[in-house]
């Protein structure tokens, strides 16, 4: 049951991520999972399951990377500077996952918004803290410290829209620019 299920997330997030939530079909992931549309139903009970399911993973993921990197980081610019780097790094390497997180929330019942928005709030939670540590130890201006939050999430998670592996520059590159220039503009 595992390995379908798996597919069966993988083939939506393909789908949604090219097509959109809205524009695939149940039918589209039958097909592109190489089963009936009724056996995607003993895995998910309904497509906006699955698209929380997806939602939620990638939440889970993210916070969990984000944590990973933290631990043992005293310094609190070194620790703007892994924040920043694991935020861009996640979006860029899981862009389509993240591409759907930002775009197709509007497809979750009222219960799943809700959810997903408590474990953005808690992820968002992690920046402030970051930035308000950094303020009392005068190593960055004191501003607001949500905006601030929301200005480098929105920043770092932009990537995800535009970014091509095969690009110009490899994702650490792409995330090292990021963390300079938010290092400089909070600098006390």
């Amino acid at each position: 049951m595992g390995q379908m299920k798996e597919k069966i997330k993988s083939v939506s997030i393909e789908l949604f991520f090219k097509k959109g939530y809205y524009a695939t079909s149940m039918n589209d992931i039958a097909r592109g999972s190489g089963i009936q549309k009724a056996s995607i139903y003993y895995h998910y009970s309904s497509k906006e399951t699955l698209l929380f399911h997806i939602l939620e993973t990638t939440m889970e993921d993210l916070t969990a990377y984000l944590n990973n990197n933290l631990s043992g980081v005293r310094n609190v610019e070194e620790k703007l500077r892994v924040a920043v780097h694991s935020h861009v790094r996640f979006h860029l390497e899981r862009q389509k996952e993240n591409f759907i997180a930002n775009s197709e929330l509007r497809g979750l019942s009222e219960s799943h918004y809700q959810m997903i928005v408590k474990k953005r709030d808690e992820y968002e939670n992690i920046f402030q803290e970051i930035i308000r540590e950094g303020a009392q130890q005068n190593v960055f201006k004191r501003q607001d410290v949500k905006i601030l939050s929301y200005a480098i999430l929105t920043l770092c998670t932009a990537g995800a829209s535009w970014f091509k592996p095969y690009g110009r520059l490899n994702v650490d590159e792409i995330a090292d620019i990021y963390e300079d220039f938010i290092i400089q503009g909070l600098k006390a």
